[in-house]
Order: C-alpha cells, then structure tokens, then sequence
C-alpha cells in the first residue's frame, strides 16, 4: 500500500489546485511571469500559504526535495503527478543552498542538472535565507514567480543562501536529455 500524503502536503496540494485551475491555459512566458509577480506574489495570501505549507514539507517533515541529487545543497521530488485533479499539471519542490558549495561559480552560486521546458514552467520561488535567490529567465529572483517559456532550457541556478523552488509543470514535461552549452 502506497504512503497516504501528510495532512500538510493534502492542504497544499488543495491549495494549488484553484491556483491550476485559473493558469491551465496560459503560456509560460515574460508576460505571464509579470501576471503571476502582481497576483500571486509574495504579499498575496496564496504565495504566503502555500511557502509556509511546502517550508513545513521541506524543512520540518521532510516529505518534500528530499531526494539528494548533489548532496544535501540540491533536492528535489514530485509531489503529485500530472492528473485530471492538477489540470496536467505535475507539482514539483526543489531545494538549492549555493552556501558552501565547491563549483566556483560567479558570486559563489549553486547550478543544479541543465533541462529543458518542452512547454514551459511556472515556478514559485520561496527564499529560505535572506537575499536567497534563483536564477529566472528575467534575472536573479529573490521571492515570487518566474516562467521559463517553451522550449526555454538552463540550468536552475541559486546564489546568497537556500531556496525552495516549488515547480508547475504542463503535462509535467522536463528534459534532462539535453546538452548543456559547452558541454
């Protein structure tokens, strides 16, 4: 018998799903990103329940990026799978911490595995650390969204500390066979 979810991963996974409802036909993008920054960022209820909702999975009962894919500073797991309940959409966390990290990047970022978005992404950046960040396809993100397009790739990148990124993804497409540039 499969693992029933916690009743805190029940309650963001309910809270998503009004959130899916209303983004289902939209197309990651700039425009799209500004959309979800002005009603759905940091200062709107629903940022501020669901970041408090997948802290609590991430960092207290742990049923979320707890999968090490580069030790502790890069976690990731589904949370749910696209369906007809997510509007095919999968739900996924990931945990970056750039903090002591041996990769010599610029400003001592972090870089997680190169993918690509076959039809985009809508990704809820919670910072963790004060001044955390996450690279989006407009800049450093500090708190709110950010929207790769289709067909956008890269590699998720974090700097100034640990940040959970809570992921959307259509039909839940994401492709790591991909090359990075320079590679």
């Amino acid at each position: 018998m499969a693992n029933q979810p916690s009743p805190s991963q029940q309650a963001l996974l309910a809270r998503c799903i009004p959130f899916l409802e209303t983004v289902k036909d939209m197309t990651p993008g700039s425009q799209v990103e500004d959309w979800l920054n002005s009603n759905y960022g940091p200062d709107s209820a629903f940022y501020q329940d669901v970041a408090r909702l997948i802290r609590l999975g991430v960092e207290v009962e742990g049923w979320a990026a707890n999968v090490e894919i580069q030790g502790r500073h890069y976690r990731r797991s589904r949370i749910a799978p696209p369906s007809e309940a997510t509007f095919g959409f999968s739900v996924t966390a990931v945990y970056m911490d750039s903090r002591d990290n041996d990769q010599g990047n610029p400003e001592g970022s972090f870089r997680g595995d190169y993918h690509a978005h076959p039809y985009g992404e809508f990704n809820m950046v919670i910072p963790l650390d004060e001044g955390a960040a996450l690279a989006g396809p407009n800049g450093w993100c500090h708190a709110g969204w950010t929207a790769p397009a289709p067909g956008s790739r890269h590699f998720p990148e974090a700097r100034g500390g640990a940040v959970i990124a809570l992921f959307f993804l259509p039909a839940g497409r994401i492709s790591y066979d991909v090359q990075a540039p320079g590679a």
